[in-house]
């Protein structure tokens, strides 16, 4: 194993928003949801307990982070923060945006509907994301 950090084949086609203290933030492409993966920059990591107690704090405030700019951008009904690495084995944390009468609502959106953005739509709402991190990133709630 390398001690290297890289992203697995999987997230590393998503669209780079910006690297937080810990994560760096990625976009989904899927315009029915408003979604971005939080990945740590740490090799080898699968799950939590790859990491140590400090950089775990650290994770919790960029999801806390994460899930306060998605909600307040796209103010959803639901936001949604999960990890799973079953077949993604990098620990990476879906944040995501849900509203009722979503192609999916009320089940889950795993490998379900999809409908990618414009290039255009997609460059907007990826800077618009960008920014709203960068406006809040620096607060000492969320980087300590």
């Amino acid at each position: 194993m390398s001690d290297e950090f890289k992203l697995v084949p999987a997230l590393a086609q998503k669209d780079f928003i910006l690297n937080l203290k810990l994560c760096s933030v990625l976009f989904e492409d899927n315009q029915y949801y408003p979604w971005i993966f939080l990945v740590p920059r740490r090799a080898n990591v699968k799950n939590m307990l790859n990491l140590t107690m400090d950089e775990r704090l650290q994770l919790m405030r960029e999801i806390a982070l994460a899930e306060k700019i998605m909600n307040d951008l796209f103010s959803p009904e639901q936001t949604n923060v999960a990890m799973i690495g079953n077949m993604t084995p990098q620990l990476h944390v879906h944040v995501l945006c849900r509203k009722e009468g979503d192609p999916d609502w009320p089940g889950t959106v795993w490998n379900n509907a999809s409908k990618p953005y414009s290039p255009q739509q997609k460059e907007d709402v990826i800077l618009k994301i960008k920014n709203a991190f960068l406006q809040n990133k620096n607060k000492p709630e969320f980087n300590q």
